[in-house]
C-alpha cells in the first residue's frame, strides 16, 4: 500500500467535549494528525463525509459513505465510524468491489488520556494492507467480519455474534 484514503464519518473519536456534562459536538477529524504524529510511511488523505454520532445515521448517511468510497481511485480505504452502528454501515458496504475497506473508530475520544483511538487507527492501518478484497471490522485488538461481531454495548467492547 502507497495510498491509504480514509472516509471520516464522525463519532466518538472526534468527539469534543465542553463542561462537566458532558456536553460534546463532534468536532474535526482527528486521524490526519495522529496518522501524521505517528511518522506512517505512505500517503494519505482525508476525506469527510459526515460529523455525526453513528445513531444518528440514516440510510441517506449510509448511501453518502458508500458512494464517496466507490468514487476513491485507491484501493485501500479506512473508515472512521462511530462504535454503536459501524456493523450496520460495513454490512452495507459489503459488496462494493476491488476495494480493502476496514473501518475503525474509539470508544474514548481521540483527544482523551488513554483513549483507544491510536490502538484501533494502527490495528487498521495494519489490517488495510494485509486483508483480502471486502469490508472489515478493526476495534478491540482484533479484525472482525462485520456478519460475526457485534458491539456488546454493557461490556463496551465488539465480540463474536454468536
Amino acid at each position: 500500500m502507497q495510498h491509504l484514503t480514509v472516509i471520516t464519518t464522525g463519532g466518538t473519536i472526534d468527539k469534543v467535549y465542553f463542561d462537566a456534562k458532558s456536553d460534546y459536538q463532534i468536532g474535526a477529524p482527528q486521524i490526519g494528525g495522529i496518522l501524521e504524529q505517528l511518522g506512517v510511511a505512505f500517503a494519505f488523505e482525508v476525506v469527510p463525509v459526515l460529523r455525526k454520532d453513528s445513531l444518528e445515521l440514516t440510510d441517506a448517511d449510509r448511501t453518502a459513505i458508500r458512494s464517496t468510497i466507490e468514487q476513491q481511485a485507491g484501493r485501500h480505504v479506512l473508515v472512521t465510524h462511530g462504535t454503536d452502528t459501524m456493523v450496520e454501515t460495513a454490512r452495507a458496504l459489503q459488496d462494493i468491489p476491488d476495494k480493502v475497506i476496514v473501518l475503525t473508530g474509539a470508544l474514548n475520544p481521540a483527544r482523551f488520556q488513554g483513549s483507544d483511538a491510536v490502538f484501533n487507527i494502527g490495528c487498521a492501518v495494519g489490517a488495510v494492507q494485509v486483508l483480502e478484497q471486502g469490508v472489515w471490522i478493526a476495534m478491540n485488538g482484533r479484525i472482525w467480519n462485520p456478519r460475526q461481531v457485534r458491539k456488546n454495548r454493557e461490556a463496551n467492547r465488539f465480540e463474536e455474534n454468536l
